[in-house]
């Protein structure tokens, strides 16, 4: 269930930020404020593992937590570039 959750959070974390990051650049283009999200979700994932493993000493840091925080990434960057494809939702933001 904690892989879940993980999926979960960064799966709305990504189209969060990718629509804060497509109206601040004011970018007509997908790919930049994508990337952006993406590789800040990936960071972001891995510095609270780190945090978790360092800092506290009731939690530990698990490597299958990030790559459950890229899976949830990667599909909502898939779901997103598809949903461009089929209906250029992202171009009507």
């Amino acid at each position: 269930m904690d892989k879940v959750i993980h999926v979960f959070f960064h799966f709305v974390f990504i189209p969060l930020w990718f629509l804060f990051f497509k109206k601040k650049l004011n970018s007509t283009n997908l790919v930049k404020p994508l990337a952006i999200s993406f590789v800040f979700s990936f960071i972001f994932g891995i510095l609270i593992e780190m945090m978790q493993q360092f800092f506290t000493d009731s939690r530990q840091g698990d490597p299958f937590d990030i790559l459950a925080n890229i899976s949830g990434a990667t599909l909502a960057v898939i779901g997103i570039v598809l949903l461009n494809k089929i209906n250029g939702i992202v171009d009507k933001i």
